[in-house]
């Protein structure tokens, strides 16, 4: 159609080449204006109508979360961890933008110039070519993001859903539970190495209502596993001594017979499950969901979101190279964080146990949701490679919105079954298994189940010094008084120093407050 006949049929005439350019760059932030400015009113109101009603709404819904009962951010969190969530949002993401573009491209058509030279029409295409970029990459990046998290949820989150747990109730996911209980695992494995190592296992009983939380760390070195009756661990490891290895070798014995040892040879990872079940068993919880990461892929993990802040007290040698971590307020990569809950110079078993819950601690404290928003193609990467896990993608998002409560408004208390309240070699199950429930309830177990001091082992002859010393009350109060002011670490050393050297080592069968122990 000629200008002529344009301007017949009551269209304006095309403005210049600079103009139409002008117009069609301001079809970018306002789809539809360059179809009024030529008149063409139905398709233009048409265009610029959905469009704004669409920024309407996204601004009612971003108001609606905002005062609702939960963060928007987490609620956001948990709608992205929704397959069909992000297939509709890269498919909306997808439509939108096409249709984005081809508004721009017939922007341009309708308002240049006819006749131009061949040079102009170079320059005016390549100009609403970068236009066209302005939205289109955006959008590419927003879709490559979906992509990535829906590939990373379906391989994290995969398995199937638990037949033994009633299905998944979004307006009560819990099921009415008053704990959640976590199996959390860092396992060590290398290629000089034969298998895989559980040496980092703990127990997260968390209180879905307060977000309360207490974290059961349960030492590498532990004997005497128990197995429950029936069970094809049991007939090969009969009580009374149970397993013949360490609690850090349960997974690699389920993993070389998992037909033969497991408690479902089925489940995804039969060794993760079985050991989930025996520790849930030995401390008397029920754990539901386990999660499990390899220690190289924490230190990915941590890398991830940019380190975390950790004061230290006293330096922390690590590593075969001489490395130390200095005292002070440092900022810790991956791998120092590694060696910070790993390092057992000058310190032992116990003591990094205490650290690594610090790390918990240390990552829940700081790791903000912009940070995981900003970071997500290396957490998502770094999570796809290392973590493994039971936890059924429905229950992600209802996890999301528990970890904020743990977060916000709960407290973090930490249980360390160690020496002195628990002898490692020769554990006594039912004293662990009191302990446990004190810790998360509170309240003293009926009967005589937990002993006045879980501290006083036979074997280390501490109980027969008590005796001595309550025999000779009578006669002499000044040396029972010296006795009676020496402190638990004392009484289990033999040493003069009042309580452990090491900040992260917990000493004492009450729980203690994270933040008394993580400096």
């Amino acid at each position: 159609m000629t200008a002529e006949d344009e301007q017949r049929d009551g269209a304006p005439a095309r403005p210049s080449t600079r103009r139409a350019l002008l117009w069609t760059a301001a079809s970018v932030p306002l789809p539809g204006v360059a179809h009024l400015r030529m008149r063409r009113r139905l398709a233009g109101w048409v265009i610029l109508g959905t469009y704004l009603l669409g920024l309407v709404a996204l601004a009612v819904w971003a108001i609606s979360l905002g005062v609702g009962d939960g963060d928007a951010l987490t609620v956001v969190a948990g709608m992205a961890v929704q397959s069909r969530w992000l297939l509709g949002a890269m498919a909306a993401v997808f439509v939108v933008t096409v249709l984005w573009m081809a508004v721009i491209v017939h922007s341009w058509v309708i308002t240049r110039p006819e006749g131009s030279a061949l040079g102009r029409r170079v320059v005016g295409g390549a100009a609403v070519l970068v236009l066209c970029l302005t939205v289109a990459v955006p959008s590419a990046l927003a879709l490559h993001g979906g992509y990535t998290a829906y590939t990373t949820i379906s391989n994290v989150f995969g398995g199937p859903e638990r037949p033994d747990m009633p299905p998944h109730d979004a307006a009560d996911p819990w099921n009415g539970a008053e704990r959640v209980n976590v199996m959390l695992i860092g396992s060590d494995s290398a290629d000089n190495r034969y298998g895989v190592r559980t040496d980092s296992m703990m127990v997260a009983s968390v209180d879905p209502g307060t977000g309360d939380t207490v974290l059961i760390g349960l030492p590498r070195n532990l004997e005497n596993a128990q197995f429950p009756e029936g069970s094809a661990l049991a007939e090969r490891y009969p009580a009374p001594y149970g397993f013949d290895g360490l609690l850090n070798d349960v997974y690699q014995a389920v993993a070389e017979e998992p037909g033969e040892l497991a408690f479902n040879p089925t489940a995804p990872d039969p060794a993760a499950d079985t050991l989930k079940q025996v520790i849930g068993y030995n401390i008397g919880l029920e754990i539901e969901y386990y999660a499990m990461v390899d220690m190289m892929g924490f230190r990915d993990l941590i890398d991830a979101v940019g380190g975390i802040e950790v004061l230290i007290e006293e330096p922390i040698p690590y590593g075969v190279h001489g490395g130390v971590l200095e005292p002070g307020l440092q900022r810790l990569d991956g791998h120092e964080a590694l060696w910070y809950g790993r390092s057992r110079v000058a310190s032992d078993d116990y003591g990094r146990m205490g650290r690594q819950g610090c790390l918990i601690k240390y990552v829940a404290d700081q790791v903000e949701p912009t940070t995981i928003l900003t970071s997500y193609r290396e957490l998502a990467g770094a999570t796809a490679r290392t973590l493994t896990t039971d936890i059924p993608q429905t229950k992600v998002p209802a996890f999301i919105e528990l970890a904020d409560r743990v977060t916000g408004e709960g407290s973090m208390e930490t249980l360390q079954l160690s020496p002195p309240q628990v002898d490692t070699g020769n554990p006594d199950w039912e004293a662990v298994r009191s302990l446990v429930t004190v810790a998360i309830t509170g309240e003293e177990p009926a009967g005589d189940e937990l002993p006045e001091d879980a501290s006083e082992e036979p074997s280390d002859g501490t109980g027969e010094e008590n005796a001595e010393g309550t025999e000779g009350a009578g006669t002499e109060p000044e040396a029972s008084e010296t006795e009676d002011d020496r402190t638990e670490w004392q009484e289990y050393t033999g040493l003069e120093e009042p309580e452990p050297a090491d900040p992260g080592r917990q000493v004492g069968s009450d729980p203690m407050d994270l933040n008394t122990l993580c400096p």
